[in-house]
């Protein structure tokens, strides 16, 4: 996808010195340790590597607490530029969240909607052992009788294809409720003794994401301009007998692996293997760009996100998702639980995007 870097000033960042970008901080922190002890992230092609934002890395760890230190610390070892799509005039902001859901761990006559774990004949698919034919987005299939072939899809799954297999978590009380927590891809779940766990991404059946959103306005059922998942929870509410339909239209289905809540304030591990920071998270086309990246965002028509004031925030790039494709584009993490919910469910707002590179590597995508 064709697009241009433009080099801005920090003082040309709209909001910035009313910005406060403390947690981020913390957040490279964490990256840090990942790249240096466990593993690299993955080059985007746009290039911004590792090697460098090691510098940066390295130097955040001497950073002192306060907004002015925070800001004074960004503005010494990164370069702003606005990244300009060329289909588009700005870049296109949505939000997630982890959501809570009430569980049990065995199922009953109202909680019988199962989470499952990785079932043990989903396996890896790459160019090295993807068969002839198929889609080359799957990056999951199924391995029978010593040949790999396209996974069963949601449909399937639901109708209970996997079921005796002994890969259920929990289970909740809804669908709908399952079915959204496959599109964010964590949730914590409260059991009745009010113990709470973690279930995060493990794997998918590969198939292609579909928005049942898209396929409802398609078929005139909601109005665009005010689609949200507030707004899509409520059709299928209204209309339970055309919800398996509508829900089966998205063929991707997810798994989940179980993990402790060690730290209540922060979100899950996502993508880039470090917990999620609420508010200051976001989701971006890994093929483009690079985990640990700082973005800063902004958007004079997301305004409830920070009281009425127009969003303006220096984020992390520590997520993706299938939804998620192009150079702006991205996906803000707002929190965990209902509130957090409530706040992401509406955001489909226009937005600028600036990407943050560091300063030894901007002299690459100087022009002129």
């Amino acid at each position: 996808m064709a697009f241009d870097l433009e080099p801005v000033a920090f003082s040309g960042l709209p909001g910035w010195q009313q910005d406060d970008p403390t947690p981020v901080i913390d957040a490279l922190r964490r990256c840090h340790h990942h790249v240096t002890a466990v593993k690299p992230y993955r080059t985007g092609s746009l290039g911004v590597s590792v090697a460098d934002l090691l510098p940066a890395y390295e130097a955040a760890g001497a950073v002192l607490s306060g907004a002015s230190e925070a800001r004074a610390f960004f503005e010494a070892h990164f370069v702003p530029f606005r990244i300009r799509p060329e289909d588009r005039r700005t870049g296109f902001v949505t939000a997630f969240y982890e959501p809570e859901v009430e569980v049990r761990l065995a199922a009953d006559q109202a909680f019988r909607f199962p989470f499952y774990r990785r079932p043990a004949d989903l396996v890896d698919v790459d160019e090295a052992n993807r068969p002839a034919g198929m889609d080359p987005y799957f990056a999951f299939g199924r391995l029978r009788d010593g040949r790999i072939e396209e996974y069963p899809d949601r449909r399937a799954i639901d109708e209970g294809l996997l079921a005796g297999r002994g890969l259920e978590i929990a289970y909740a009380r809804s669908k709908v409720d399952v079915f959204f927590i496959h599109v964010q891809g964590a949730a914590r779940l409260v059991y009745p003794d009010g113990s709470c766990r973690r279930i995060t991404y493990a794997a998918k059946t590969g198939h292609r994401f579909s928005a049942i959103g898209k396929l409802l306005i398609e078929r005139g059922e909601i109005d665009a301009a005010t689609v949200s998942m507030a707004s899509i929870r409520g059709w299928l509410a209204a209309h339970p007998d055309a919800a398996d339909e509508v829900l089966w239209h998205n063929r991707s289905f997810i798994f989940f692996r179980e993990a402790l809540v060690e730290n209540e304030s922060l979100g899950p591990v996502a993508a880039a293997k470090v917990p999620l920071e609420p508010g200051r998270s976001l989701a971006v086309d890994r093929l483009i760009h690079t985990f640990g990246v700082p973005f800063y965002i902004a958007s004079e028509t997301l305004t409830h996100l920070d009281g009425g004031r127009a969003f303006a925030r220096l984020m992390l790039a520590l997520d993706t998702g299938s939804a998620i494709v192009g150079p702006a584009r991205g996906d803000i993490f707002t929190g965990s639980g209902e509130a957090a919910g409530a706040l992401a469910g509406s955001v489909r707002n226009d937005a600028d995007f600036y990407i943050l590179v560091p300063r030894a590597a901007a002299a690459r995508y100087l022009h002129g």
